[in-house]
Formats: C-alpha cells, sequence, structure tokens
C-alpha cells in the first residue's frame, strides 16, 4: 500500500464531508483559567488540581497548543519556562530538552502515563512526537524517580492524549503548510457511546529539509517523510470495571542518498481499571514497546559502507498499582512492576537484555487543614547495577487563600545504559578511533593487543571492566504561589545535585595515533537557580504571561581543581597564559545564564478570531572546551551568542467548524553561527524564519 497516495485520499474525501457536528463554544475561554483549574496526574500518579500541588509543574494545555500552530513536541517545549532545547555540539547533532538545567539523557519522556524508548545517542528525539492529538502535557521537575525510576532523575514529561466524550463522531481534520515545503497533514476521529469509546489519529509530516553550512556536501537537515497512527479503544465493561487499549506507530525515512536511514516506533498499552469501592482502585497495566533504526552511511564517491548502525530496543513491562483513599485529603498508593528490556545494536558484539523489579509507595495527606505532605519512595533491583533506593519528600503551606508556600526534597537515579556497557565500536570513517562499554573493554582491549594495534595502554588492564554505579542525584526545590483575580504568580528556588555521572576516560593509544575510550563514574556537578511565572488578564480577552530561569551549572572538581590554582587557558587575544579563577569559569556546555519567555494570546469572540505573540530569549552558551583545559571557561571561543525567538500566529474560524490559520516562527530570521565551524566557513544555527498556514475543519 502507497501511503502517499492513501493519505491525501482520505482527506480529499473528508473535504467532501457536509458540515455536521456540534457547534463551537465561542464564549472566552481564558487560557490563564484553562491552565489553573486544569487536574494533572503526573506529578502524584493521583488526579490532582494543578493548583494544589506541592511540586514545580508546567501544565501546557491543548487549547495553548491549538493557538500557537506548531506541530511537535519539541516546539511547544521550547517556549516553557526552565525548559530548553538544546543542540547538540555538532551541527545536524539533533537537540535533547534541558530541564533545570538537567541533560536530555537525564529527562524520561512518557505517553499516557508509559516510556517511550529509542535514545541511540543519548538524546531522545522529541520531534518524532505529533500533538494533534494531545489534551495536555504535563512536565514535573526535579528528580522524580520515586515514583518512575531510571531516566527521571532531572523530570518527567507526560503526553496525555485525549478521551472521546460525545455520542456521535466528532473529530477534526486539518493541513499545515510551511517553509522548505513543509507538509503536515492530520486526521482525528472520536466517539463515546454507551460504554463504548475509541478514538483514531493520523500524522503525515514531509520536508525538503534545510542547509545550514552551504560549503559542505549534503543538507544540514534532510528531506525526511514520517507518519504517525494512534488507535485507543475505551470500554466499561462492568459498573466498576474499565478497560483501556491504546496502540502507536510511528515510522519514518530520511533521503540520504545513496546512504540510507529509516526509524520506526510502536507500542501497546493496555490499562484495566477496577473499583470495588468509592475509595479504593486497582490498575492493572501491561506495556510493550518497541523502537527500530536501519541506517547504513556510504562513501559519495564509491559507495563504500563506512558505518552500519541498526538499533533494535525492545521494552516489556506489567505493573500494578493500588490507591486507597482513607478519606478525602488521605491516600495512599503502592505499585509493583517487572521490567524486561533488551537491545540487539549493530555497534554492540552481541544482543543484550536488562530486567530489573520495583516497588514504590506513597501516601498523599493533611495532617493540618492548610497543610499538605506527600511522602514517597520507590526500590529498583536491577540485574546490572546496585538496587537503589529513591525516597521523595514534599509539601504545600497555604497561608491563606491566595499565597502558598511549597517544599520537595527527593532522590534520583539512572542506571548505566546499553551504551556505556555494551558498545564496541570503531569508527573507520573518523580515523579510526574506538570506544569500548565497560562490560566489554576488557575483551576489547586484549583484542586489539593481540592485533599489535595497541601504542601505549594508559589504565592498568586490571582495571578494566570494573562496574559502573548507577547516576544519583538529590533535588530540592522551594516555591511560593500567589493567586488573586486576575494575576497568578509562581517562584521556585532549585538545586540539584549529582555523584557519579558517567564520563568517557581514554583507556589506550592506538598505533594509527587515534585513542581507544571508554566509561568511568567520575563526575560531581551541580544545577542552582531561580524560575519565575506570571500570568495576567489584562482585558476580559486579552492574557499574557512570562516566565525567567536564572542557571548556573558547575562541576565540583573543576571548581576545587581553579581553587586550587591548577587550571590555565590562553587568551585567545594576547596569546598569554593566565591561571583561571572562579569568574572565569563559565560552568557546563549548552547551559545559558539565563532564558525569558514572553507569550501574549488575544481573542475576539465576536470576529471569531485569535492571535498571539510568543518571545523566547536565550543568553549566550558556549558549546565545548576549545583550549585544552578540560572545562568552560569565558576564553573559549565556542559560544553561541545570545538570540531571541519571535513567533506569531493568527486564528479565524468560519461557519463555525472551518478555522485558518497563518503565522511565522522566527520572525526576526535568527540564523546565528556556529563557532565550530572552520575558519571562514559560514555554518548557521537556525534556518531562519519559516512561515507557514493550516486549515483545520471540524465536525
Amino acid at each position: 500500500m502507497n501511503l502517499n497516495r492513501v493519505v491525501p485520499l482520505v482527506f480529499m474525501v473528508c473535504l467532501a464531508m457536509p458540515f455536521f457536528g456540534q457547534e463551537n463554544n465561542m464564549k472566552t475561554d481564558s487560557i490563564l483559567t484553562q491552565d489553573l483549574d486544569e487536574v494533572i496526574v503526573t506529578a502524584t500518579r493521583t488526579v490532582r488540581q494543578l493548583s494544589s500541588v506541592p511540586l514545580p509543574v508546567t501544565l501546557i494545555s491543548k487549547k495553548q497548543i491549538e493557538r500557537t500552530g506548531v506541530t511537535r513536541l519539541n516546539e511547544i517545549l521550547n517556549e516553557q519556562t526552565g525548559i530548553v532545547m538544546t543542540p547538540d555540539a555538532t551541527i545536524g547533532g539533533g537537540e535533547g530538552v534541558q530541564i533545570q538545567g538537567i541533560a536530555s539523557d537525564y529527562v524520561l519522556v512518557l505517553i499516557d502515563g508509559v516510556p517511550v524508548v529509542g535514545r541511540s545517542s543519548g538524546n531522545l528525539d522529541l520531534s518524532r512526537f505529533a500533538i494533534g492529538n494531545i489534551r495536555q502535557i504535563e512536565v514535573v521537575k526535579g528528580p522524580s524517580s520515586s515514583l518512575f525510576g531510571s531516566e527521571a532523575l532531572g523530570g518527567v514529561i507526560n503526553i496525555i492524549t485525549e478521551k472521546p466524550n460525545s455520542e456521535t463522531i466528532t473529530g477534526q481534520i486539518g493541513h499545515r503548510a510551511a517553509t522548505f515545503n513543509n507538509q503536515n497533514s492530520n486526521i482525528s476521529l472520536n466517539q463515546r457511546k454507551d460504554k463504548f469509546g475509541y478514538s483514531f489519529f493520523a500524522d503525515r509530516l514531509g520536508t525538503d529539509g534545510y542547509d545550514l553550512a552551504s560549503g559542505d556536501d549534503g543538507q544540514t537537515v534532510n528531506p525526511f517523510l514520517n507518519y504517525t497512527f494512534n488507535g485507543r479503544l475505551f470500554y466499561d465493561a462492568f459498573e466498576k470495571f474499565k478497560i483501556f487499549a491504546s496502540g502507536r506507530y510511528f515510522t519514518q525515512e530520511f533521503d540520504v542518498t545513496p546512504s540510507t536511514s529509516e526509524e520506526s516506533d510502536a507500542n501497546a498499552h493496555l490499562r484495566i481499571d477496577h473499583n470495588p469501592s468509592d475509595n479504593t482502585n486497582w490498575q492493572y497495566e501491561l506495556y510493550y514497546t518497541r523502537y527500530v533504526t536501519d541506517e547504513e552511511i556510504l562513501d559519495p564517491i564509491n559507495n563504500e559502507l563506512l558505518i552500519a548502525n541498526d538499533f533494535n530496543q525492545q521494552l516489556l513491562r506489567p505493573e500494578v498499582r493500588y490507591n486507597h483513599n482513607f478519606s478525602d485529603n488521605n491516600t495512599m498508593t503502592l505499585g509493583v512492576g517487572y521490567n524486561f528490556e533488551s537491545l540487539d545494536r549493530s555497534l554492540f558484539a552481541e544482543s543484550v537484555a536488562f530486567d530489573s523489579q520495583y516497588l514504590f509507595a506513597q501516601y498523599d495527606f493533611k495532617p493540618l487543614e492548610n497543610l499538605n505532605v506527600i511522602a514517597g519512595a520507590r526500590f529498583d533491583n536491577h540485574s546490572e547495577y546496585n538496587s537503589q533506593l529513591s525516597p521523595k519528600l514534599s509539601a504545600r503551606y497555604d497561608f491563606n487563600e491566595n499565597f502558598a508556600v511549597k517544599v520537595s526534597v527527593g532522590s534520583g537515579f539512572k542506571a548505566p545504559d546499553f551504551r556505556q556497557l555494551y558498545l564496541d565500536f570503531t569508527n573507520a570513517a573518523g580515523g579510526g578511533y574506538s570506544v569500548f562499554g565497560k562490560e566489554v573493554e576488557a575483551a576489547g582491549i586484549q583484542r586489539l593487543l593481540d592485533n599489535g594495534e595497541i601504542a601505549n595502554l594508559v589504565v592498568d588492564q586490571n582495571n578494566l571492566g570494573q562496574r559502573l554505579n548507577a547516576e544519583s542525584s538529590i533535588g530540592y526545590n522551594v516555591g511560593f504561589a500567589y493567586r488573586k483575580g486576575k494575576l497568578a504568580s509562581d517562584i521556585n528556588l532549585f538545586r540539584n545535585d549529582f555523584d557519579n555521572l558517567i564520563d568517557t576516560q581514554i583507556l589506550a593509544s592506538r598505533t594509527n595515533g587515534q585513542n581507544v575510550f571508554g566509561y568511568i563514574n567520575r563526575e560531581s556537578v551541580y544545577t542552582q537557580g531561580l524560575e519565575f511565572d506570571l500570568k495576567y488578564r489584562l482585558l476580559e480577552n486579552l492574557n499574557i504571561s512570562g516566565g525567567y530561569q536564572l542557571l548556573y551549572a558547575f562541576d565540583k572538581d573543576k571548581e576545587a581543581a581553579i581553587d586550587a590554582g591548577t587550571v590555565f587557558g590562553r587568551n585567545p587575544e594576547t596569546l598569554e597564559t593566565v591561571r583561571l579563577t572562579r569568574k572565569d569559569y563559565f560552568g557546563l556546555e549548552n547551559r545559558s545564564r539565563h532564558t525569558v519567555n514572553f507569550k501574549l494570546f488575544y481573542e475576539v469572540p465576536r470576529w471569531a478570531a485569535n492571535a498571539n505573540l510568543r518571545v523566547v530569549y536565550r543568553s549566550r552558551f558556549g558549546l565545548t572546551d576549545r583550549n585544552g583545559n578540560d572545562l568552560l571557561d569565558t576564553l573559549d571561543n565556542s559560544f553561541v551568542d545570545g538570540y531571541a525567538l519571535v513567533n506569531l500566529a493568527f486564528g479565524k474560524t468560519f461557519y463555525k467548524n472551518y478555522q485558518v490559520q497563518f503565522g511565522a516562527n522566527n520572525l526576526l530570521d535568527f540564523r546565528g553561527q556556529n563557532p565550530l565551524a572552520a575558519q571562514d566557513a559560514e555554518v548557521l544555527v537556525n534556518p531562519g524564519i519559516q512561515f507557514f498556514t493550516r486549515l483545520n475543519i471540524q465536525f
């Protein structure tokens, strides 16, 4: 079946459908009011109103997503306070999401409460997640391993899809066209009748790509085409017995001729809710997901295979949860589960697998009328690293109906991943350097020794293969919330301390002059700062909001070395070598000291129209050490200057069901310069302004 023909045909048929369906309610629905009244489930795994949660949480509503006109998860997250999409150090290396200065490797991404996989190089590509059928996005900041285990060391992003609620068939069909021949089409259907409900969503995205390095062969972002299909079923089997089943499939292909690059992501999710009484709830969940890539990089001249990167990761997870309400303000949550994860990768010597068992408990109660306390912990027993206990304690005290204080402290952890344990890779295209995971480094070094390819062994051979420890963190958050009338504001102070972060080390030098790298527990770092959010309804139909983050992120060992006077740098202007002080140490790579966002949403109900302006500013940040002292200092020439992205969108509804939208992202046409480019080579960091228009039909 040719999807390129079938999907446009479906859209043509739908466009011919008569104007039927429910009328749109054009009554003012303030985004400010909507967000504060929304309920969330990620922070506590129970239904809680956002304004009552004692944790730092960001909620992005469906209305916000629709008004902005964006189509992918990474785009909407980049406009939120304390959340930054960070570029890789190399052009074309992709983006990762950063929360409170914590890298994307340590942020867990969920869809309807279950995890997605596919971190072939650490980052999880959030651009592969379409948001056309999303009800809301919940972001919990800080360590969340007490509920979600590994990879939630820095936070959790939970994508929550829509539920059907109408007895008649409802849905929408839309198409968005943008610069670079970016074409995005989607369709959704929903119905809820008696005990049965269903929803279906399909999305197609294709683009010609773009080039940010005019002097290089090929494009920075290659042309690609992807499809997303998502179907969900809801069935109330009995009065107290509900069944939910969901399936999602994503497939993507890049045009990199003569090389090939394909990926797919599939998952199946079954959940049974049993409510034996008004106060008791059981949830039985079974989840399976698989992520596959097929990539071959060929020499464009002679078609010689340079790198083969086949990646097949699978995760199976059954879980049982129990909730009991002793009273309205007294809830206990218990859970137990099992993870089985496997990875078959061409860069590994053999297929590998993990398994782990876990249990967690949480008690949510109010010892005083104005005091809410949540205490929880999780125990993980893993086949490849030491067992982990992850406790967390949070509290909220309401001084009155307008002012509250929130405090939380919790620990997080991240298990060594497959790459850090089992990677066995030699880069033929990059001069022959090698990288070995901890479990295979002893055998890899011995193989090179036997072949006479080792010129110098840097580490003691007896120390090779020593077990990696799980990375760990302790996070602290202290927040103040004020709500009164048209105003809502939040201030959050945070600090996250990390130990045993896994870093690379040189194991040996090869006879060809290249190095052999391995992994080691070494780094101790911290991030700290503050976040400030303000929302205000200036007029009945005009909402403004703004956010600011101040961030400090440093390596403790490098700070100690600077204090000891053993770190030097060369001034690029005078070429003089100087001893560095604390004020010269900029901090961790890819972190901006200041980030700011500003949003203005305006609605004109009598015209059925709306407009919004969104501004995101990121101050300068460094990409890597360039003067050889193993830290990012103010003398390095790898800094990207601060920049602002200005996004604008207008929308108008015709005949109650037809919605037209147009706008521009990066209105100021920021392009920037990549400091890692070769001298006199023009390599940009942003493709510039993107215009778009969209037609959406509801029925």
